[in-house]
């Protein structure tokens, strides 16, 4: 987790620092001769000040919404750096993870896969920005969905001619004797209609 604070100059002040409460906060800093430096606040300028408690796998995991054996999965894959481990033995992982699986969580929802977000986020850390490579895997993405969808599309209107074919076959058979309706389609749509004889009326014979 981050905090951001706006500061343009710096000035030096003989001594500690105080304000009044609401009045805009400034950052302290000792310096070598005991002068204190204060970043005064101004809008258009900003410093990340990052929070140095460590998560453990199971904060990280909530934090994120995925399991911690999620989390060992993605640090195997190359996708999450291997946090560092308390004197307990316990993962210590920083601000920064949760960031991290989250980017991955929402990377695999878009069709991204793991092997190509470990490629991309290593090339980021060799200071190598993949943007291009990003780019270009999305737009091929995008061209199977596409083409996944048309496939979608012939496979709807083929099952609806093939449902009304059913019904047909189904009111034209009589009750208790099978309509062939698997048989049709291994033999195609030109299959004809099982035809049952029809059943006259009854004649009693007269004793």
């Amino acid at each position: 987790m981050t905090r951001t604070v706006q500061f343009a100059r710096v000035r030096t002040v003989p001594g500690p620092v105080s304000f009044a409460r609401g009045a805009p906060a400034r950052v302290l800093l000792t310096s070598a001769d005991g002068f204190f430096l204060t970043l005064e606040s101004i809008p258009g300028f900003s410093l990340p000040l990052v929070k140095g408690k460590a998560l453990r796998s199971g904060e990280l995991a909530c934090q994120a919404g995925v399991s911690p054996d999620t989390l060992r999965h993605y640090e195997r894959v190359g996708v999450l750096p291997r946090p560092q481990r308390g004197a307990n033995g316990y993962r210590q992982y920083d601000g920064a993870a949760v960031d991290r699986v989250r980017l991955v969580k929402r990377s695999l929802s878009v069709g991204f896969t793991l092997e190509e977000l470990a490629r991309i986020l290593a090339a980021r850390e060799r200071g190598s920005p993949p943007c291009h490579q990003v780019r270009r895997l999305a737009a091929e993405k995008l061209e199977q969905l596409e083409k996944r969808m048309a496939e979608m599309q012939h496979l709807k209107e083929e099952l609806s001619r093939t449902i009304r074919d059913w019904d047909a076959r189904l009111a034209m058979t009589p009750a208790g004797k099978p309509a062939l309706l698997l048989e049709s389609l291994a033999a195609g749509k030109s299959t004809a209609l099982p035809v049952w004889p029809k059943r006259g009326p009854v004649r009693r014979e007269m004793k």
